[in-house]
């Protein structure tokens, strides 16, 4: 079984923060999705922290619509999203095929590209 929890927040004037925990079998793909409705944020990281640890890890992150993984969760892991435009902003992080190595805190955090 897989817990994972799920956390998202905002860089800049305004944060936000929502919490996202659900346990899952396992084996199968996993989909968390963020989104805001700062216009001008077109940049979207995604973090993960494993159990006992009190580091992030920067998964990858979405510019505009173009995604930049980090090399060891090239193959896990995956981002998308919209993030261009002048209305609000989504992005998901899929997990490829959770499992037991998947258990952590996953944070999206939202920035204006700097």
């Amino acid at each position: 079984m897989i817990c994972l929890l799920f956390c998202c927040w905002l860089t800049g004037t305004r944060t936000f923060q929502n919490k996202l925990l659900f346990t899952h079998p396992g084996n199968s793909l996993v989909q968390l999705f963020c989104n805001h409705d700062k216009t001008d944020f077109y940049l979207m990281l995604w973090y993960q922290q494993t159990p006992g640890r009190t580091d992030m890890k920067l998964i990858g992150y979405l510019y505009h619509d173009q995604p930049t993984m980090e090399k060891e969760y090239k193959d896990d892991f995956d981002i998308s999203g919209a993030l261009s435009g002048s209305t609000a902003k989504n992005g998901s992080l899929m997990i490829k095929k959770a499992e037991q190595k998947s258990s952590a805190v996953y944070f999206c955090a939202a920035s204006k590209a700097q």
